[in-house]
């Protein structure tokens, strides 16, 4: 059985960001969890003629609005995350980001969980929305274990990891085109299983709403209009049914 200790808690958290930063770290120690702290990208303090590995055009196709520096420095930050993994040497890891509040039974559970999925997997435990979940295991605490057939699901707020995963995901999500959340659950791209609890494993914390990438206002004002959206409409038909059969078929 996978034991706590197999199972790092990798915190994604930029400089700015130093009140999440204190908040959570005081919920770990209180639970007798520990951290390891991973550098995040504050991409509101890269010029966008720094961004790197990013494709605007397509990505501005995809999700009929251009990228937004905070959604380069989330992506970034996984991928740091990712590699730290890699390089640890360490099996498995559980990476969180700073907006989520921790639970006493997070390790337990999120232990239990890797032991039913077979060989390298991610496995979200936290979602905004489940939407036709088809369970294929439950853990040994009774949390089932599964895909769902339509999303996006949202976030990528604490998700389960093993080093394999991280590694052909580090190959494999590049270049940037769409949201991190977003291109982490596209099995059908890049190939690797990505299961989710049905249950969240953790809730938001208190500083969610103090976000470090958009808030809606800012989606809003530069959404495309019109006949310059079709691309969209059309890209996101074809995930839905790449979803669906990946769901299906896996």
């Amino acid at each position: 059985m996978a034991t706590e200790t197999q199972l790092p808690v990798l915190l994604i958290n930029i400089e700015r960001a130093a009140a999440r930063r204190r908040l959570i770290e005081s919920q770990a120690q209180e639970l007798g969890i520990r951290l390891v702290a991973v550098a995040g990208v504050d991409g509101a303090a890269v010029p966008q003629e720094a961004w790197q590995d990013v494709d605007l055009d397509l990505f501005r196709r995809r999700n009929g609005r251009p990228m937004m520096p905070g959604e380069y420095g989330c992506y970034r930050s996984h991928l740091n995350a990712l590699a730290h993994l890699v390089e640890s040497g360490q099996e498995a890891a559980i990476i969180i980001e700073d907006d989520v509040a921790l639970s006493q039974d997070l390790m337990q559970r999120a232990a239990a969980i890797r032991d039913v999925v077979p060989g390298d997997a991610v496995v979200k435990l936290v979602n905004h929305r489940i939407v036709a979940f088809r369970e294929t295991a439950v853990s040994a605490l009774g949390d089932p274990v599964g895909r769902c057939l339509f999303g996006p699901q949202g976030s990528a707020a604490c998700y389960l990891v093993t080093r394999g995963a991280a590694q052909r995901l580090l190959a494999r999500l590049l270049p940037m085109s769409l949201p991190f959340d977003m291109a982490l659950e596209r099995v059908w791209s890049h190939q690797v299983p990505v299961l989710s609890a049905k249950d969240n494993l953790l809730s938001f914390g208190s500083m969610r709403q103090d976000t470090m990438i958009a808030h809606r206002v800012d989606y809003r004002q530069h959404k495309l209009r019109g006949w310059q959206k079709m691309p969209t409409h059309l890209f996101r038909t074809g995930e839905a049914w790449a979803r669906a059969r990946a769901g299906f078929f896996a």
